[in-house]
């Protein structure tokens, strides 16, 4: 589906997100795993987590739906039974590789596969410790999904990750569930913790101390209730969009505020935006509150080393922050972006050079001068959601109307996006 995106004269409005993408895979997750029922308020709305639901539900998970909330069953860390089929991550990573750890420890054997685009995405980040776990992965080339896996025994490990990623750690500790012992995890640098906060606050036992996180098992987990927080990741491209169009007031309301993704906020506020925090409070362990954005103007930055992995998600709105800000935006260490649902280093160059923006590539990033335009635009989402959303912010700032190809890639995390976009025009 293609969308037609004219410049806009202002956004004003207030909006609520969809539930934070990451936090709604780890709630659903550990509630498949738990004793008892779970009620989870505001879970994610996109395509990728409606994939992790349906890989337990082909276990035999029991999962009942209502207007704005889910509740699940769980049966039990040792209640899961083998699937009939291949089990579908879709087009979530994530799914398959936190999932991953799980389907390892169990006393079955099972296939996991995805889409043409996560069948490209390698996975021998996480076979490897899970091998070193006790674990059977096989994948294409050695590599590739789909994963063949045979589920046995698994024994605890002390694992020094060679990269920074939330989606290794969190599939190493959910095997380590199951294993007799301390399994631990030390990053190069620190990622989201949404894992260790949801473990705690179904009932497991980890441990925390500097780059290393441990989790005890096995270990029993407690269905209870809870609220997810408005995505950061999706307010990215409405703080980006309310800063570079003139005129613009928005309230983005119930945001995760947690600090590992904090960067988000740091970096526009460190660039000039116009952001105000307010209404702070806690939910279930997760910082949670209210954003006020207006349009200012952006003095531009660069993204490199730690503060790379902490924005890899909101690279490829910032890019288009960055050519229309002061000082334009480099970014570095971040071939991470290469290995994303497309290769979003070259999505981003493809783009902004239809648009007449002048970027520098790198293999680990690129380079943006400031103080640029926006010619209309013919975008290619590549299929991916970012990338889509990225640029219909992109055309908002155009001198024409411009189209978005494939923009319905922004369902797999925000089905609305494009509505909500629209309201705020109005």
């Amino acid at each position: 589906m293609d969308i037609k995106i004219s410049p806009a004269e202002s956004l004003r409005g207030d909006i609520r997100l969809p539930g934070d993408k990451s936090i709604s895979h780890r709630y659903a997750i550990l509630a498949s795993l738990a004793d008892g029922a779970t009620r989870i308020r505001n879970y994610a709305s996109g395509a990728d987590c409606r994939s992790t639901l349906g890989v337990f539900q082909a276990m035999g998970v029991r999962v009942e739906e209502a207007p704005g909330e889910i509740v699940i069953h769980g049966p039990g860390l040792r209640g899961l039974h083998k699937p009939e089929c291949a089990l579908d991550a879709g087009n979530s990573g994530s799914t398959m590789r936190m999932l991953s750890g799980v389907l390892a420890a169990q006393p079955f054997s099972s296939t996991i596969a995805g889409d043409e685009s996560l069948s490209r995405r390698p996975m021998d980040r996480i076979m490897k410790p899970l091998g070193e776990m006790g674990a059977r992965i096989r994948g294409r080339d050695g590599r590739y999904p789909p994963l063949e896996i045979d589920g046995r025994p698994l024994r605890p490990i002390r694992y020094a990750s060679p990269v920074a990623s939330a989606q290794v750690k969190t599939c190493i500790l959910l095997a380590g569930l199951f294993a007799e012992g301390a399994t631990t995890v030390v990053e190069p640098t620190p990622t989201r913790d949404h894992t260790e906060i949801a473990l705690r606050e179904f009932g497991a036992t980890v441990e925390v101390s500097g780059r290393s996180v441990s989790v005890q098992g096995p270990a029993r987990l407690a269905g209870g209730e809870f609220t997810v927080p408005g995505d950061i990741s999706s307010a990215a491209f409405f703080l980006v969009a309310a800063s570079i169009v003139p005129g613009s007031r928005l309230l983005i309301e119930g945001v995760g505020l947690n600090p590992t993704r904090a960067a988000l906020l740091d970096f526009l506020l460190s660039a000039g935006a116009g952001i105000r925090v307010s209404n702070m409070r806690q939910a279930h362990g997760e910082p949670v509150g209210d954003l006020v954005v207006e349009t200012a103007r952006i003095r531009g930055g660069a993204i490199e080393r730690d503060t790379t992995a902490a924005l890899i998600d909101e690279i490829p709105a910032l890019a288009v922050l960055g050519a229309l800000s002061e000082e334009g935006l480099s970014v570095h260490d971040a071939r991470e972006l290469r290995v994303k649902e497309t290769d979003r280093i070259a999505s981003i160059v493809t783009n902004l050079r239809r648009a007449g923006v002048e970027i520098e590539e790198r293999e680990d990033g690129f380079s943006i001068p400031g103080r640029q335009r926006f010619r209309a635009a013919r975008y290619d989402s590549f299929g991916d959601h970012r990338i889509a959303m990225a640029f219909a912010v992109a055309a908002l700032a155009a001198d024409g109307e411009s189209v978005v190809e494939n923009a319905d890639a922004a369902s797999v995390s925000f089905p609305e996006f494009f509505t909500t976009l629209e309201r705020l025009r109005a």
